[in-house]
């Protein structure tokens, strides 16, 4: 029995009567069928849709039918199957309503780390046992600590550290070696250097960051000292996308944990690497299913 192939359709734009209806005529005629449906409607009134579908399709004739047959369609624009979002000739103006058309598979990523194992660990565990939705390409560090962990799992480590160089310089050897990949999406698995704007400029919107603090709290280094020292009642992970703001792009998942007044900074700490391993996870997991719509600086998830 022949599988039929997946795939998702990712709708954004001002709001108007008919869209859902539109949509899922075209599917129809087309003989394709709808497996999951979401979509929401912001207080501003923009549309976003995800539609989850299955069957054999011309993904170029099906785009030109959902774009032409729209009211005033002039004012609508559509994306390639194939081309990551949110690259700017990929964007619709403001009046327009975008179309994303995206074969449903597992998104090629090179993960980025330090000296902490905790993320890493989690991530090439989930890889290991196919509960990634992605195919890690490689890890790169400015530091070899994990190479020995990496080495277990068959994946490709590359070591180019920071030491001697400037950060302009450092960076530039890190994207000759994701040339090599080119990676759909970058995650940051407590990489603890901060990105240039040239650097974040490769990949925008397409740069997976955990932070160790339930943000807006407690941005930037040490948030656990700053959480303890203001005696916080409660601890938590934030994964965002990285923007030319520190720790300030649009938040994909968080997640928290009670503490009291027993607790260190280091006890915080301590505690705080079980979330945030699991809020990066989960993270990952709405990103590479083609969950995640980037609206202003907001994530909106569906």
């Amino acid at each position: 029995m022949t599988v039929p192939d997946k795939h998702i359709l990712l709708m954004d734009g001002p709001d108007s009567k008919g869209l859902i209806y539109h949509v899922t005529g075209v599917l129809f005629r087309r003989n394709l069928n709808i497996i999951h449906n979401d979509e929401y409607v912001s207080p501003s009134g923009r549309f976003f849709m995800r539609t989850e579908f299955e069957g054999t399709l011309d993904s170029a004739a099906l785009l030109s039918e959902l774009q032409t047959e729209l009211p005033n369609s002039s004012d609508h624009t559509i994306d390639d199957a194939h081309v990551l979002p949110d690259k700017p000739e990929n964007v619709a103006g403001q009046s327009g309503i975008t179309f994303r058309l995206n074969p449903k598979r597992k998104k090629n990523i090179v993960v980025m780390v330090t000296k902490e194992h905790h993320c890493l660990g989690e991530l090439l565990i989930r890889y290991a046992f196919d509960e990634l939705d992605a195919d890690i390409l490689a890890v790169v560090s400015n530091y070899n600590l994990l190479q020995p962990l990496v080495s277990k799992f068959g994946i490709p480590f590359h070591y180019i550290s920071h030491e001697g160089k400037t950060r302009d310089e450092h960076e530039e050897a890190i994207l000759r070696t994701m040339a090599i990949y080119e990676p759909e999406y970058v995650v940051l698995a407590k990489y603890m250097r901060v990105l240039t704007a040239g650097f974040v400029d490769n990949f925008p919107n397409r740069i997976i960051n955990i932070h160790h603090s339930f943000l807006p709290a407690f941005v930037g280094a040490n948030p656990y000292r700053q959480a303890y020292e203001r005696g916080v009642k409660i601890i938590g992970a934030t994964a965002h996308f990285v923007n030319n703001d520190l720790d300030e792009g649009p938040i994909i998942a968080q997640n928290v944990k009670e503490v009291d007044h027993r607790h260190t900074a280091t006890d915080m700490s301590t505690e705080g690497k079980d979330v945030e391993k699991i809020v990066l996870s989960q993270a990952l997991k709405l990103v590479f299913n083609d969950r995640v719509f980037i609206s202003g600086n907001r994530a909106i998830i569906l």
